[in-house]
This record gives C-alpha cells, sequence and structure tokens, in this order.
C-alpha cells in the first residue's frame, strides 16, 4: 500500500488546511454524502484512518452488521466535541496508514471523493493529482464496492477531456476526470460538468 500514501498524506494535510477558519454555519453545510453535513464527513474519514481490520470486524459485529449503523456511530463519536475537536483529530491522523480491509486503491478513492463531497458544497476549489484520480477511476470502473460504480457506468463511454483516459463503450459522456469519478460514485452534482448522449442515462441511475 505503500504507494498511495504520500498522496494521501497530502490530501489530508491539505483538506484540514482548507477547513481551518470555517464558522459553525460552514460546518454544518450539507455535504455531498446524502444526510452527513460537512463535519460528519470529516469524522468518517478520521475513522477510516484509524480503524484496522480486527477493529473493523469488531465495530460491524456490535453494530449487527449494518454498515449504516457502524459508520454512524463512529461519526456521532467523532463530532461531539464540536468542530474544533473534529479538525484537530483528523489532523492527528494527517500520516496514519491505518485502514479498514479492502482494496488499497480504495483508500485513495475515500481521500479524494470525501474531500470532494466536503468542498463542493463549500465552494472550495482544489486541484487533485490527476494520475491519482485516474488511478481511482481505473480501480471504481470495475467494481460495484458500496457504492455500485461498475453498475451505474455499465453500457456507457466514458471520457476524460482534461487527461488520457476512456473507459466503455455506448453512449458518450465527457468531462473532467475528477467529474467523472465523482458522477461515477453517484455524485448528481458532478453531473453538470459533464456532456455527451449519456449523461441522462447516468442521470437516471
Amino acid at each position: 500500500m505503500a504507494d498511495i500514501w504520500p498522496c494521501v498524506h497530502a490530501e489530508r494535510r491539505a483538506l484540514a488546511e482548507d477547513l481551518a477558519d470555517l464558522d459553525a454555519a460552514q460546518w454544518a453545510t450539507p455535504s455531498l454524502d446524502a444526510g452527513w453535513s460537512v463535519q460528519d464527513v470529516l469524522a468518517h474519514m478520521t475513522a477510516t484512518a484509524v480503524m484496522t481490520p480486527p477493529k473493523f470486524f469488531g465495530k460491524m459485529l456490535a453494530s449487527g452488521f449494518s454498515f449504516t449503523r457502524f459508520s454512524q456511530k463512529e461519526i456521532d463519536r467523532r463530532t461531539a466535541g464540536g468542530p474544533a475537536q473534529t479538525l484537530a483529530a483528523f489532523r492527528a491522523v494527517e500520516t496514519s496508514t491505518k485502514a479498514p480491509p479492502g482494496p488499497k486503491d480504495s483508500w485513495l478513492g475515500e481521500t479524494i471523493i470525501h474531500a470532494e463531497d466536503i468542498r463542493r458544497p463549500l465552494g472550495i476549489r482544489h486541484a487533485y493529482p490527476t494520475d491519482k484520480v485516474v488511478q481511482t477511476l481505473d480501480f471504481y470502473k470495475a467494481s460495484n464496492l458500496i457504492v455500485g460504480t461498475k453498475s451505474r457506468i455499465a453500457g456507457l463511454t466514458l471520457k476524460a477531456t482534461d487527461t488520457d483516459w476512456t473507459h466503455g463503450s455506448g453512449p458518450l459522456v465527457e468531462g473532467p476526470a475528477l467529474s467523472l469519478l465523482l458522477a461515477g460514485t453517484g455524485r448528481k452534482v458532478a453531473l453538470d460538468d459533464l456532456s455527451g448522449d449519456g449523461v441522462p442515462t447516468l442521470r437516471s441511475r
């Protein structure tokens, strides 16, 4: 997993810096992850950064093997002290290399996608390393893990307009690689960045 960590650590640090001066109302802003606020998503990212496979399975057992219940318990615990404490806890795990069980690229994706779940509703723009966005796209295009990307983009051609990346066949969906990633993982707001005959199909899924 060594190859993903320099990027993950850099992106955690950049996100923490972007959030340093948020006010209370901004912390309560709904994120792109339905049902979670900006603070909730950051707490979730912190929980992921300290998780290990044994802890994960133990906590899932305690949550009746409900991923939703498991995630919400972690968020509730890590937001109880308020936004400043949530941000401080996130800063403390900046260089962590711990992760729940799963493919290594899913943790790279978690970092990039959840950072956008936070940044976009706040109007914060950030340039992610293009090669890492593509690496994450290559992972999710073949996976239905949690978010169902493989099924969502089936029968469509996805084409990045800012780098040399294409996937699939069928009606065209084109736009920035990051927006393709977000749309493929269910963030419908990113569809506004895309064009092509396949966009209505992707929007309906």
